[in-house]
């Protein structure tokens, strides 16, 4: 069973009504496949989102650190 819980929602930058979504889904590619985090993007803040990638928890390390990264990338060149 595809089992969504959104555990928070915020604005999209630059939009008037976007949001980002982030949620847990499990069973995202049928029974016994493992949850993922997914990712949503609504540029009208509608419930189905526009966009939508699937993280694998595996993977959470190495996307945290790649946003860390650019954040303090972005962070140096905007100083």
């Amino acid at each position: 069973m595809n089992r969504v819980k959104i555990y928070r929602t915020f604005a999209l930058h630059d939009t008037r009504k976007g949001t980002i979504s982030v949620a847990n889904l499990d069973e995202p590619y049928g029974r016994g496949s493992k949850p993922v985090v997914s990712i949503g993007i609504s540029l009208k803040g509608e419930d189905e989102p526009d966009w939508k990638v699937h993280i694998p928890y595996e993977n959470l390390n190495e996307l945290l650190d790649s946003l860390t990264h650019i954040k303090n990338e972005l962070r140096k060149t905007n100083s």
